[in-house]
């Protein structure tokens, strides 16, 4: 059987030094494009967004050892931020944080549950990112209450499935989670 032969750390590095110069010209190029063609629509600063975004994760996902839970977390604030941004340069409609992030969080969310029941023993690995995804997810909470922004469905089953979903793992590995607690803090 042939196998393929695998790049040595040195040529990975040069190939993703090549990459990321190639990303940094495509980026001026598409820039100086949007400037002479269509400057009053910044559709090259959303491009180039994504590709930071791309780099970003590649980056990350490069690296050993690299926890499932942690990268759940990463993509999620880093995709709402995109969103964000996105929704920001095209006029701010509100879709970013009525629709988009509403579904990036149930997706991080059901992700994070999934973990928790699939590697359950594994769950103190998860937890502290799982905790940090429920915090995030109850920001759109803090806004309703205090009038800032107007409850959509999306929200209200964004904020239900983070609040499910904590009390399920916590329920599927209270004694791990007891356990955890009392090894820290020496209780």
């Amino acid at each position: 059987m042939i196998y393929p032969q695998k790049l040595s750390s040195k040529k990975g590095n040069k190939l993703i030094n090549i990459l990321l110069i190639s990303s940094i010209l495509l980026a001026f190029i598409l820039i100086i494009i949007n400037r002479l063609t269509t400057p009053s629509i910044p559709w090259a600063a959303l491009a180039n967004c994504g590709i930071i975004y791309v780099w970003i994760t590649v980056l990350y996902s490069i690296k050993k050892r690299i926890n499932i839970a942690g990268h759940v977390l990463l993509q999620t604030i880093i995709i709402s931020a995109v969103l964000l941004y996105i929704d920001k340069e095209l006029g701010f409609k509100g879709w970013s944080i009525h629709i988009a992030i509403p579904i990036v969080l149930m997706i991080a969310n059901l992700t994070m549950l999934i973990l928790t029941i699939v590697s359950y023993k594994k769950y103190i690995k998860y937890a502290i990112y799982q905790l940090i995804i429920v915090l995030i997810s109850m920001i759109p909470m803090v806004f309703i209450m205090k009038k800032m922004m107007q409850p959509t469905v999306l929200n209200i089953i964004a904020i239900a499935i983070s609040i499910i979903n904590l009390i399920i793992s916590l329920a599927l590995s209270y004694r791990d989670v007891k356990d955890a607690v009392i090894r820290k803090f020496h209780m």
